[in-house]
């Protein structure tokens, strides 16, 4: 169904409700008041001193007021005290436990350095396609009523990412960058080379996050600098290696791969593997220079499409590079990910779609920045072309067209021996048994041409090390005859799922299956199995339980051909006790659906779970009880929602997760569209005159048409999009008994006879 959505100013508050922080398609906006009319004066002085918070007296994030809150300029080379637009760092509990939409820190760049607008959320937009990385938009901010202009707006690098991302947070965690700040005379590098067992060494190159971690961090350059063999068992090696392609393929250098070797942080999972994640991506494509090779620095345009992408491949003061390229393997994985990298978003122009659509976004609001360090026209040009700007500020001199350089930086690269070498051919792989249970034996296999190796990555539990092992034509793993190009790996299911992928390679050229890996994979699990679909963890008016009361819930989804008994699985929100809440022995149909309400209070009935769900944001597993073992069937990381939205899967089923502003309890997951039209005639009439009251709503509602003198159609629509009131209307005032609708909310859908729609959302009580 396909809903055409306008909102009177009375709803925009409501309508904000629905947004998301980090909605690419909206523009924040943040007020900031301090008592202080001399708060930039302040600011300025804290940081040139301890960089200490100063209390805003309130933060004000679309609507939502918060009392006191943490504010400080950030930055290195985009702050300057002589400058009116400065970015950012707002903490909103320093002092007072607050959150919003579950986000406590708010990173806010200036766009300092970036004529385009667009470099550091584009870069971040094709970032997250290959590995975690930080969320981010626009906001407006305002400070003392006054705007200060557009800005950036990252997602911050905190315990609620490492939770969100990683399902932990309390190890060791390491920002790399110099904590003194990276610029001219600097000496000390976060680049992982190995300075011996003194942690005082290395204080000057990294930050710890965690209460400790000098001794790991040691023992990681340790390992990396002098023992690369074992280095896979400390490093997600796969995950380094997305990262660095990402650097080179976006002449990405303010990071690991540029002069300062810094911008990103290593936090150590519960599998004892560091896992790297980029941050500050304000300088991207192109904007920053310095390579960090002698004196070699990018000047033209044409230099930066042609830098190499084995950079740093035999300098030992960047191991992480060298030492990692050192291996043939994975220098081919890392050829591999780059040539990904270059296809899905450069050579065939899609990053200028994205990059399009941002600039639309943000056009008006661009305009409206009388602090932005470049003109109008520098933004309307640099997503393509290269543009010259002189004045003061960080903002000045010459910057590359995003477009110029990356369209020859895709056709130079690719034209690289290393990138035109023959690849090997991998077809889907498949499973000689589409639903093994656990225990079951079982065969991967896939057909392969052009390779001297094939290999499977596969693991049991999510977020765990993917084991990497060797696949055969032997005729003897499943595969067929010896010597078919068929390949098998014999497997024993572990758990309720399987995640896994292919990797083969030759003496020139590797590729993965899928592509993405070991980001994205396949996932092997029995037909039928349970999965979580859908959850709300603040329901205010969605849907009400049979006892009346808008509990949070949890939408279960059973796939298969055939009904599956609740019998032996359990749901819980606590990874530690995996069995905290067991369902009953019920049936659930083939393709049906079964909502349990997290109320806190199983004693309710057979579908109420003795936990809640946070708002803002959570872990929570569905777990198999077998054999004295207890399994993970389906986790899944909740992020922080707002009231009456869901997150679930795409659809029913399906591996990819959306948030949904309209929820679909007990029913198919789908986006139901929202647009907005340009209105004339009777639109324009149905946007001034038409009046919906009182909203929330008892018994009778009123609606008042104006000089609408069409009859009017409206329909009453529940929150899983099916209509249950239809009535039709004309003149002045209508009161509409609804009375016989139940508590909870609905969309009004108001159509005139030319086809003109306008949805309403209303709470009935």
């Amino acid at each position: 169904m396909k809903i055409i959505t306008f909102l009177f100013a009375f709803l925009t508050t409501s309508n904000l409700l629905f947004g998301q922080f980090y909605d690419l398609n909206s523009i924040q906006e943040i007020k900031i008041t301090f008592a202080q009319s001399n708060w930039d004066a302040i600011l300025d002085a804290q940081k040139a001193g301890a960089e200490e918070y100063t209390m805003a007296t309130s933060v004000e994030i679309n609507g939502t007021v918060f009392d006191s809150a943490g504010v400080k300029y950030k930055g290195n080379s985009t702050y300057n005290d002589r400058q009116t637009k400065n970015p950012f760092h707002i903490e909103l509990d320093t002092y007072k436990d607050q959150d919003y939409e579950g986000y406590k820190d708010i990173k806010l760049s200036n766009v300092a350095n970036d004529p385009s607008f667009v470099r550091e959320v584009l870069s971040y937009q094709i970032l997250r396609q290959y590995m975690d990385a930080p969320l981010c938009n626009y906001a407006n901010v305002y400070v003392n009523g006054n705007l200060i202009g557009l800005y950036s707006n990252a997602e911050a690098i905190s315990k609620t990412f490492l939770k969100d991302r990683f399902d932990s947070k309390n190890n060791t965690f390491v920002k790399c960058n110099p904590p003194a700040g990276a610029g001219p005379g600097t000496t000390s590098y976060p680049n992982l080379t190995y300075l011996g067992t003194d942690s005082t060494k290395y204080y000057a190159s990294y930050e710890i996050k965690s209460d400790g971690g000098w001794d790991e961090l040691i023992y990681l350059t340790d390992t990396l600098n002098n023992s690369v063999g074992n280095v896979d068992e400390i490093l997600d090696v796969n995950r380094a290696l997305w990262m660095l392609a990402f650097n080179n393929v976006l002449v990405n250098l303010d990071s690991y791969s540029g002069g300062f070797a810094q911008n990103y942080y290593l936090y150590r999972s519960d599998y004892n593997q560091f896992l790297p994640v980029v941050w500050d991506l304000n300088e991207s494509f192109g904007r920053f220079t310095q390579t960090g090779s002698g004196s070699v620095s990018l000047r033209s345009t044409a230099d930066k499409q042609q830098m190499t992408h084995l950079l740093h491949e035999n300098e030992s003061n960047y191991p992480l590079i060298s030492k990692l390229f050192a291996n043939p393997m994975y220098k081919r994985m890392y050829i591999a990910h780059c040539k990904t990298m270059l296809q899905e978003n450069f050579s065939d122009g899609s990053y200028l779609t994205t990059g399009d659509a941002l600039q639309k976004t943000i056009d008006a609001a661009v305009q409206a920045d009388n602090n932005k360090f470049f003109t109008y026209a520098n933004f309307s040009a640099n997503l393509r072309s290269d543009i010259s700007s002189g004045g003061g500020g960080p903002g000045g001199g010459t910057t590359n067209g995003i477009g110029n350089l990356m369209d020859g930086r895709a056709t130079h690269l690719l034209a690289q021996s290393d990138f035109t070498a023959t690849t090997p051919t991998i077809s889907t792989p498949v499973s000689s048994n589409a639903a093994p249970a656990v225990n079951d034996n079982f065969a991967i296999t896939t057909a392969v041409s052009n390779q001297n190796a094939v290999y499977i990555g596969y693991r049991f539990k999510s977020n765990s090390p993917f084991v990497f092992e060797l696949m055969y034509d032997d005729g003897a793993h499943g595969d067929g005859a010896a010597g078919d190009g068929d390949f098998g790996a014999q497997l024993t299911m572990q758990s309720l799922k399987m995640e896994y992928y292919v990797y083969a390679e030759n003496a020139n050229a590797g590729l993965f299956s899928p592509r993405r890996a070991e980001h994205e994979f396949y996932t092997l699990s029995p037909a039928g199995l349970l999965v979580i679909n859908e959850v709300m963890s603040s329901n205010k008016t969605t849907i009400a339980n049979d006892n009346g009361a808008f509990d949070d819930w949890i939408e279960l989804y059973n796939g298969g051909a055939t009904a599956i008994s609740t019998a032996n699985y359990f749901l819980s929100d606590d990874s530690d006790d995996p069995t905290q809440w067991p369902l009953l022995n019920k049936i659930i149909a083939s393709k049906g659906y079964q909502v349990v309400w997290a109320s806190g209070d199983a004693t309710l009935g057979d579908w109420y779970a003795n936990f809640k769900l946070s708002k803002s944001g959570e872990q929570l597993g569905l777990y198999y009880a077998q054999g004295g073992d207890t399994l993970e069937v389906d986790v899944i990381d909740i992020p922080a929602l707002t009231n009456d939205q869901s997150y679930g899967r795409e659809t029913d089923g399906a591996a990819n997760w959306m948030k949904f502003d309209i929820a679909t309890p007990n029913d198919t997951n789908r986006v139901i569209e929202e647009e907005v039209e340009d209105t004339t005639g009777i639109e324009q009439q149905l946007l001034s005159e038409i009046q919906v009251y009182p909203n929330p709503a008892t018994d009778v509602l009123t609606v008042d048409l104006g000089a609408v003198t069409q009859t009017i159609q409206i329909q009453f629509i529940d929150a899983v999009g099916r209509v249950v009131k239809t009535e039709s209307i004309s003149g002045d005032q209508n009161q509409l008994d609804i009375s016989d609708l139940n508590q909870g909310m609905y969309f009004i859908s108001l159509s005139s006879a030319d086809g003109v729609q306008r949805i309403e959302k209303l709470v009935k009580e």
